[in-house]
Parts: structure tokens; sequence; C-alpha cells
């Protein structure tokens, strides 16, 4: 708890590069929060999915300003989300935490492989119908994982939105939209069961979190190129997994 003035500047830099890859972040902020020394699921989720939505609304309030969000996608998406958030976080209250922990890097890892490789279905992007199916039935399942890890989705979100056509900036920007409403109910599911804030931290964080993602969104939306998210998504997360399987889980 030493070291907890060290976190700020670091989820600033954190925000800015999430907020280009349409995620909220909270796969770095809440293993960042416990190594720090917070509890896992009292401490370190809650205040996680807060930051999560922080950056990500933060970044989608741009990408809409710049007409990059993808509606007929995102507000199924998000939607199904918001409705099955709270089931995953009373299943999270009713498991021991390292078991949690191992889920959030497995699901991690597998968001990176998937994202890395570049598979997209070969006959094309899916129909307008097909994205609806997509947007209620992943949406679903993702909401679940997202109250039950401390997640926003995002990790999983934008690699989806790429199978079913988007351009890789549509996808990160339409998944902003949709991390908020999933990471906004994650967040209200966790704050009235386990929650214990600290509110000088809290804000702090959120002030940081705010800058970054203003910064990295506005970037984004004008001058990165579509494979470079690619890659900085898919390293990213790597790396994140690894760390809190070697560190936390082994």
């Amino acid at each position: 708890m030493d070291n907890m003035y060290l976190i700020p500047p670091i989820f600033f830099v954190i925000a800015f590069v999430f907020s280009m890859l349409g995620m909220g972040g909270s796969q770095l902020y809440i293993p960042i929060l416990f190594w720090m020394g917070l509890d896992f699921k009292t401490e370190a989720i809650p205040l996680g999915m807060l930051l999560n939505v922080v950056n990500s609304s933060s970044a989608a309030w741009t990408y809409g300003r710049k007409k990059l969000i993808q509606w007929r996608l995102a507000i199924p998406f998000g939607l199904a989300m918001i409705l099955l958030a709270p089931v995953g976080t009373w299943v999270n209250i009713n498991l021991p935490t390292k078991p949690v922990i191992l889920i959030f890097a497995l699901f991690t890892a597998a968001a990176a492989v998937l994202m890395l490789s570049g598979w997209k279905p070969r006959r094309g992007g899916l129909s307008q119908r097909g994205q609806t199916i997509l947007g209620i039935s992943s949406g679903s399942i993702l909401g679940f994982f997202a109250g039950l890890i401390g997640r926003g989705g995002g990790s999983f979100v934008v690699p989806l939105l790429y199978i079913a056509g988007l351009d890789t900036k549509l996808a990160a920007a339409t998944s902003a939209m949709v991390v908020t409403f999933s990471g906004a109910s994650s967040f209200l599911s966790h704050m009235f069961t386990a929650a214990r804030p600290d509110w000088l931290i809290w804000g702090l964080c959120v002030v940081s979190v705010f800058l970054g993602s203003q910064a990295g969104s506005r970037l984004m939306a004008g001058r990165l190129k579509s494979e470079t998210v690619k890659v900085i998504f898919g390293v990213v997360l790597l790396g994140v997994a690894a760390l809190l399987i070697v560190k936390d889980v082994l």
C-alpha cells in the first residue's frame, strides 16, 4: 500500500492504450491493484470495474462524435451483457479467489490468440440478422463472465466484432460502447455486494483514467491504423495473462 501513489500515472498510460483498443482496461487495473495489496474480490475488482466504465465511456463519447460506433450491434450486445452480469457477480461471491484469477487469465489469453490469428469467416461479414443474433447470444455469455471475473468483456467483444466483419477500428469503437454497458452493470453488482471503497484512491484513479482515455481515443480515431491496433491488442493481453498465471496461480 506504500506504493499506491504510483497507481494514477500507471493507470493514465493503461487508459491511453486500452481506449485505442475499445477496451476498459480492467485486464490490467485489477491485477495491478491486487499486486499493490488490495483484496482481489472486495477492493481490486470493484475499483477496476469503475475505472473500466470511466475509460470505455470516455472513449465511446469520442468515437460516437466521429461516427465510428455501429449501433445495430452495440445495443443488443450491451443490453444482453447488462442482464447477465449480476448473475456472474453472484457466482463470484461464492467462489474462492484463486479459481477466479485463473479464469480471468485464461479468458485474457484466449482473446489475444483469437485476435492475433486474424481469422474471419470465409463468406465475409455477417448479415444484419446474424449480427443481432451474435450480439444477443455472445452478449449474454460475456455478460456472465464480466460479472464473474470483474471485466467489461472488451477483450472478447473486439475479436467477435472483427469476425463479424467490422474493420478493426470500427470494432474497437463499437466495443467501447458495449463495454460501457456491461462494465456499469458489473460495477454496480459488485458495489452493492462486497465492495470496500477508499474514496481518495478511487478519485485519483478516476481522474487519471479519464485523461488517459481522452488522449488515446482521440489518437486512434484520427491517426492509428487498424493493423497497428490489432497487434497492440494481442501482445498486451498475452503479457497480462502470462503474468497472472505465473505470479498468482502457479
